[in-house]
């Protein structure tokens, strides 16, 4: 039979094999009261366990192998950790186990105690013909109360892990919210093509400098601009080149020094989404946000927390220009929802759980679900292929879930440590 150790731990863990008359390598009788919690850390597998050999009962730690064999060949033999395994599990017995206090561990073999069912169920999860997941001929068929909690499950995940990189931005930041938020934010502005060029921007040029100048639109977005790259070399326009004697002023005087202009990419993108666009939107937001993180903590509704981001308004000089010097069709230069939806997404979610996590309060968690509940769901190919599976997907919410049950899960087969694939597997 071809499986992975992954597969005992599930036939264990759910206790998928034959019970009865159950004995031990030596013969003697063997009654399993609990099978332990499962560690997925290092250590033997099943913590906490508790057994009966002939008449004594014992409690402790679960070892689960394909072969007895890989207790040696794990190293387990001097590790102090296995000192208290009380039962070895193992599909095939060959040989046995002892520890350097010479007492001898009991052993379980599940060869054949496991049915054929079971097996050529997850054969064909695992291993059988698939295109996009593993599952993708029985997820449609899951019941809406075990999706929804799974995908609560691994979305919390997902935040966890991406709230740790917020942790040492903030520790790289000194704890200061307000400022790692401001990274962030300007990060997102540039969505995937200029994140890069934005974050550098925003470590550059400290929001504690754009503070002392937020009565002045002209200073801050010569600051941005300056600092961005832009307002080298000649500039025709009136605008640019007072932008360019702003920033000059204010350069020298407070020992800037701005980042390289090639970082920025206008390539095969939209002239809405140039990066320039995009700063003369930032720019608006700096000047019109007054602590804009505690301003979000604060504000309790979705509707409340689009319109910080939707009353973005441009300099005038954008609504026909999309670069420095180049004049294009008179066009609104609006920050658009799906942009705002993506900013509430990618950066105002996270910060929310990131500090109901950091304040150890579930308040700021809660209400960072509730947000990914209020905006829909991202269109890419992953979201595109559970729908073909028939998934629903109808929020931020699943799709940010969905995402990560791809990524983390369905990419390595990690079937038996999945929600849908235990409910697949499960029998009846």
């Amino acid at each position: 039979m071809l499986f992975t150790e992954d597969f005992l731990h599930y036939v264990w863990k759910f206790r998928l094999f034959d019970r009865l008359n159950l004995r031990t390598t030596d013969g003697e009788e063997l009654e399993i009261y609990s099978v332990g919690l499962h560690n997925t850390h290092a250590g033997p597998d099943f913590q906490n366990a508790r057994i009966r050999i002939g008449e004594t009962t014992w409690a402790g730690n679960a070892e689960l192998h394909l072969s007895s064999a890989d207790w040696q060949r794990h190293g387990h033999t001097d590790d102090n950790a296995y000192d208290n395994v009380i039962l070895h599990v193992v599909y095939n017995d060959d040989a046995p186990v002892t520890l350097p206090s010479g007492r001898r561990v009991p052993t379980l073999v599940l060869k054949d105690r496991i049915s054929a069912d079971l097996y050529q169920r997850y054969h064909n999860l695992v291993f059988g013909n698939q295109t996009i997941i593993p599952c993708e001929a029985g997820i449609g068929r899951i019941d809406p109360l075990t999706m929804q909690n799974w995908l609560t499950r691994v979305l919390v995940e997902r935040l966890e892990k991406r709230a740790e990189a917020v942790n040492a931005a903030l520790a790289n930041n000194r704890g200061d919210w307000e400022e790692t938020f401001y990274q962030y934010l300007a990060a997102n502005f540039g969505f995937k093509t200029n994140a890069l060029p934005f974050e550098l921007l925003a470590k550059s040029l400290p929001q504690n400098i754009l503070a002392k100048h937020k009565n002045n639109p002209l200073q801050i977005e010569a600051l941005l601009f300056g600092q961005a790259g832009f307002l080298e070399g000649e500039l025709v326009d009136d605008y640019p080149r007072n932008l360019k004697k702003e920033y000059h002023y204010l350069r020298k005087k407070l020992g800037l020094v701005p980042i390289e202009n090639h970082l920025w990419k206008f390539l095969r993108m939209r002239p809405q989404n140039f990066p320039t666009i995009r700063l003369a939107q930032f720019a608006a937001l700096v000047v019109q946000s007054n602590h804009l993180f505690s301003k979000i903590l604060e504000v309790k509704e979705v509707k409340q927390l689009r319109a910080l981001f939707a009353d973005i308004k441009v300099n005038d000089y954008w609504e026909n220009h999309y670069r420095f010097d180049k004049d294009s069709p008179s066009s609104a230069k609006h920050f658009g929802q799906a942009s705002v939806d993506t900013i509430l997404l990618n950066t105002v979610a996270l910060f929310l759980f990131s500090y109901g996590k950091h304040m150890q309060t579930t308040y700021f968690t809660s209400r960072a679900l509730k947000l990914l509940e209020n905006i829909p769901a991202e269109n890419n190919h992953v979201t595109a292929d559970f729908a073909n599976l028939g998934v629903n997907i109808f929020t931020a919410f699943e799709s940010q879930a969905l995402l990560e049950l791809k990524n983390n899960y369905c990419d390595y087969k990690k079937c038996l440590q999945c929600g849908v694939g235990i409910k697949i597997l499960k029998p009846g």
